[in-house]
């Protein structure tokens, strides 16, 4: 009896441990590379998609779902009242509770933009006007609240306004408020008290979230801030990495300019960086490398006009990148490019890909087209290679990023959230 109860203790205890490492705390999951741990992927579909666990309404937006503990959580926004952050169940569908608050303010692209971040028994909100609010999971009150953009001197509102997905680094949460005081800060994320600010960083204020990538097993906090003005007259944008105990800026790179910058950097590993935009800014890479004086230096290894991504990070694959870069100036599709630069192919408009979220789980991606279609995918360099493909949202601007945990595909799109069943 003693041996069986002992048996059963360490079963949940690892179930538990199992359930945690699949859920989807934060925006591009665990390892904030859209890259999940999840086997046994359907690999054909019936005609009308995966099966649809259930639906939920939602208003227009572009803030993706986060997944802890078996349940989902969305920011939402009504234009005339504020943010509202919205919290589910995962198995049902069921909404379990709400936090609102007051933020009424319209903008271009109206709705929400970001990914609520999840962390031990707090959530993290990041709202279009600079709203920063850790919320107790148990009391579903605030624990405190910023407002990044006013805090530190923001005047005007960029065009589509504020977009920071909350970084947890240990105890700090990361925003960038890029502004004239301050380029990136750090709060300790219990209190809320301001650790660190860094410097102003060159550039303007874009939309792009600060992430850590590695260097020499070091961990580095890179933040990309927008140029002014497009193509080839663009200038004064950055890339900067910084030390994100300190907020220290360790090295720069100004060799690639964007005016819009909405996608992360990724972290192809080695020190290398993937840096990519629209607005004419394609791609470049570059390779961070410690000094013998403990300084940073900063090689570009290429730059291809004929890579690059609209809103979301591209996927790493073995060797090679995959990426959605249907942008203003082009339609190129999905697109992929290997490690040293070489595009290998490209579906341009047959089918199109628009500016949609990709995660890969099982060795397949699973890619929304940015508009009505989900597609299963396998990711080959020598050439698109889709296995189903399914209509799953409502025809419009439907780009947030997905979510995967148990087999459950979270997609948003501009009037509900579906949640699919794309596992065995």
């Amino acid at each position: 009896m003693r041996d069986t109860a002992k048996l059963m203790t360490v079963v949940v205890a690892l179930s538990a441990i199992s359930a945690f490492a699949a859920d989807w705390p934060w925006i591009y999951g665990p390892a904030g590379n859209s890259t999940s741990d999840q086997k046994g992927l359907l690999r054909t579909w019936p005609e009308a998609g995966p099966k649809v666990l259930w639906t939920a309404p939602m208003g227009v937006g572009f803030g993706g779902p986060a997944v802890s503990d078996g349940k989902v959580y969305l920011l939402d926004r009504d234009e005339k009242v504020g943010d509202k952050l919205r919290v589910f169940d995962l198995s049902s569908g069921k909404e379990l509770w709400s936090f609102a608050y007051d933020a009424p303010g319209e903008f271009m692209f109206s709705g929400s933009r970001t990914t609520p971040t999840v962390d031990g028994e707090h959530v993290y909100t990041g709202g279009p006007l600079g709203d920063l609010y850790a919320i107790d999971i148990k009391t579903r009150e605030p624990v405190w609240h910023k407002n990044i953009w006013k805090d530190f001197g923001g005047g005007e509102l960029p065009r589509w306004a504020i977009v920071q997905n909350p970084l947890i680094y240990g105890k700090l949460v990361v925003v960038a408020p890029q502004t004239s005081q301050a380029g990136v800060v750090a709060y300790d994320k219990l209190t809320g008290e301001l650790e660190w600010k860094s410097a102003p960083l060159s550039g303007t204020v874009g939309y792009v979230s600060p992430s850590i990538v590695k260097v020499g097993g070091e961990d580095h906090l890179v933040m990309v801030m927008a140029a002014v003005g497009r193509g080839r007259n663009a200038k004064d944008g950055s890339v900067n990495g910084l030390d994100p105990r300190s907020g220290k800026v360790l090295w720069t790179y100004t060799n690639w300019q964007c005016a819009i910058p909405v996608p992360q950097p990724v972290d192809a590993g080695d020190g290398r960086i993937l840096i990519t935009g629209g607005y004419g800014a394609g791609t470049a890479m570059i390779k961070v490398q410690k000094k013998g004086d403990g300084s940073y230096g900063v090689t570009e290894l290429y730059k291809n006009p004929d890579f690059g991504s609209h809103t979301h990070p591209p996927i790493l694959h073995g060797d090679h990148f995959y990426s959605h870069y249907t942008i203003n100036e082009r339609s190129d599709g999905l697109v992929a490019m290997s490690m040293d630069g070489q595009v290998k192919w490209k579906t341009d408009q047959q089918p199109p890909f628009v500016r949609g979220g990709s995660i890969l789980a099982d060795g397949l991606l699973l890619a929304t087209d940015g508009d009505t279609k989900l597609y299963l995918v396998e990711p080959n360099p020598s050439g698109f290679k889709p296995l189903a493909s399914a209509v799953v949202l409502e025809k419009g601007d439907n780009w947030a990023p997905l979510a995967l945990v148990d087999g459950k595909l979270l997609v948003r799109g501009q009037k509900e959230v579906k949640c699919l069943q794309v596992s065995q």
